[in-house]
């Protein structure tokens, strides 16, 4: 589908003039409006475990980490007490910004759905025992042949910020840019418009925003804590868009992504923006984890204050 067929469809023409109304969030003290955030997909491939990962995100002088739900449940279910991994997290000076997880719950199938809710109030509950607050709501499970029109997932996003309301962690509506559906943060604007919540969140993306060729203009028509998290990384200029996959991601400033700009316009958003390191290159999986980390710390702080 072409960027006007996609327009004509979605209708979001008109999008953002039914957009609810969103309120800022606190800036932190200091003087900047950021938290950096590592999210553990970057460090992944050496496989140290849950609690090294928090220890180095810790020491390499991260605020936050992103946990994937799969690690936590594993921890959990090897006899480990989450109120014990809290404490662990807390003594080390961060928090968990946010959750990965994959529920399907903007499938077609009933059953399908009612399962995935389950299981997202599951993944929602887990995470709430460490004390995160947030959970990505990605388009998993969507096929192009079943997509629902993006009103209805955006009802659909609705009773899931339902479900966070009641657990205490919020639903994060992501898109993935090779998505043969959710793929463009237009897309993501119009659901969220849809579910007509104040509570509405998108989880955006440097590299997705680029493979599903959303354009970056787009982060100037945002304001207030529409988004409260984005994920940082880069992606270079020798591979076409429509040939990249994740692990082509590389550090921040290491491609060309707009990220100068895109960390201007986040800032003018106003409200905390946490910027999460987000790699899934398997070159720096062979590489010891806490350079790996501290390096991506120091290329993200560099083009914030650059």
């Amino acid at each position: 589908m072409n960027r006007r067929e996609l327009f004509k469809t979605a209708g979001l023409a008109g999008a953002a003039a039914f957009l609810p109304s969103f309120s800022l969030s606190s800036s932190i003290p200091g003087d900047s409006n950021f938290r950096f955030c590592l999210n553990t997909s970057t460090i992944k491939g050496q496989s140290q475990g849950l609690l090294e990962n928090i220890e180095i995100a810790s020491k390499a002088g991260y605020d936050g980490i992103e946990l994937w739900v799969e690690d936590v449940r594993n921890y959990k279910a090897k006899g480990n007490s989450l109120s014990d991994l809290k404490k662990y997290i807390t003594d080390y000076g961060i928090r968990v910004e946010n959750a990965i997880g994959f529920a399907s719950c903007f499938v077609n199938d009933n059953e399908q759905r009612k399962a995935a809710m389950i299981s997202m109030q599951s993944d929602m509950e887990l995470m709430a025992e460490i004390g995160c607050t947030r959970i990505a709501a990605p388009p998993a499970g969507l096929k192009k042949e079943a997509m629902p029109d993006l009103n209805t997932y955006g009802e659909r996003y609705r009773q899931v910020i339902d479900l966070g309301r009641k657990t205490g962690v919020m639903p994060q509506l992501e898109f993935w840019g090779a998505s043969e559906t959710l793929c463009q943060f237009g897309q993501a604007l119009m659901v969220a418009s849809s579910a007509n919540d104040a509570e509405v969140r998108i989880l955006a993306d440097a590299y997705h925003m680029f493979r599903g060729n959303s354009g970056f203009e787009g982060l100037k028509m945002v304001s207030g804590n529409l988004i409260e998290i984005f994920h940082v990384n880069d992606y270079p200029g020798s591979i076409e868009r429509e040939k990249l996959t994740d692990a082509d991601r590389v550090f921040p400033g290491d491609g060309i992504a707009p990220l100068k700009q895109i960390f201007s316009d986040l800032k003018k958003m106003g409200g905390t923006k946490v910027l999460s390191l987000e790699l899934f290159n398997t070159a720096y999986w062979k590489l010891d984890p806490f350079e790996v980390a501290s390096e991506g710390l120091k290329k993200m702080k560099a083009l914030v204050s650059g």
